[in-house]
């Protein structure tokens, strides 16, 4: 029996002294933040760039951080719906297309503003200033196309689009602002044919010839490394996409300094930068090093 008590009383003991060092630890942590910041980023090159520079970012400012992949646009704003991530940076002309499913053509400040307060009425969530870019789709075809053709405008491409194969991201494919939209935008308009596929292999199947028009970023380094011409919207089909970290209402009340962080972001970026950046990730750079290399370049890190 003694030696059963001893045993309770040292188990006691030890039990004692760590609920004691786990006390002193979450008494002296200093963190900036009382619980992680979960964001998070679509599956493509600039997404997963941006979402590793915010990581860092924050990180250097004494946040806990986590940086997730998820798909899609939907994936990411219902995850900031259902308290199921904190932060993303979205596209102004996503949002105002895709998700709130508008068709006027507005300006740049006028989208920002009206999703600005339709995304904080609907789903609680706040858009801060966006980085500076504009991340819109554009048509391209490779250069000797362009001069074989003398395509300057999209609607240059209707006599001869039924000869023509189209590419995308399966995104794309299916929102508003995508395919069947840009075809009620320009009648006649009919290619041949639309073949959905990774975004990062839609640019060099343009160049091998494997599709004749290609669905581009904007901010696409492999624009100018392919030497592709980008087709003027001469309708004003595209809205602008310029991008902007949007945070959850209920997580930025719980930690108000977080506001502070995300508005030193703005309009530090140019579409250069990014194709830039986009281009040393594509060329198989480490997104971590770039997203490390962007914040210097930048003055937000040391």
């Amino acid at each position: 029996m003694r030696k059963l008590l001893k045993k309770i009383t040292t188990m006691l003991i030890i039990s004692l002294t760590v609920i004691s060092l786990v006390g002193c630890s979450s008494t002296d942590d200093t963190t900036s933040s009382d619980k992680t910041i979960r964001i998070v980023n679509k599956n493509y090159t600039e997404q997963r760039l941006l979402g590793q520079m915010l990581g860092i970012y924050l990180e250097s400012k004494g946040y806990d951080v986590t940086v997730s992949e998820l798909g899609g646009t939907m994936l990411c704003l219902n995850a900031l719906r259902n308290d199921d991530a904190d932060i993303y940076f979205e596209y102004t002309g996503t949002a105002y297309s895709a998700i709130l499913n508008q068709s006027d053509i507005l300006s740049a400040d006028d989208t920002y503003d009206y999703v600005k307060e339709q995304y904080s009425e609907q789903y609680g969530i706040t858009w801060f200033e966006p980085l500076g870019f504009n991340n819109t789709y554009v048509l391209s075809v490779t250069r000797d196309k362009a001069d074989e053709y003398n395509l300057e405008t999209i609607s240059d491409l209707i006599p001869i689009s039924q000869d023509f194969l189209i590419g995308s991201d399966s995104e794309f494919a299916n929102r508003t602002d995508g395919y069947e939209g840009l075809l009620a935008a320009y009648p006649g308009l009919e290619f041949g044919g639309l073949k959905t596929m990774d975004q990062g292999l839609t640019y060099n199947a343009v160049k091998t010839g494997d599709l004749d028009v290609n669905v581009s970023y904007a901010t696409d380094g492999r624009i100018a490394k392919y030497d592709l011409v980008n087709l003027e919207d001469d309708n004003n089909f595209f809205p602008p996409y310029y991008v902007a970290p949007i945070v959850n209402q209920s997580f930025l009340d719980a930690n108000p300094d977080l506001s502070e962080y995300l508005e030193a972001l703005a309009n530090v970026l140019t579409t250069e930068d990014m194709q830039k950046y986009n281009l040393l990730v594509d060329e198989g750079t480490d997104v971590v090093d770039v997203a490390t290399q962007l914040l210097q370049d930048k003055g937000l890190i040391e």
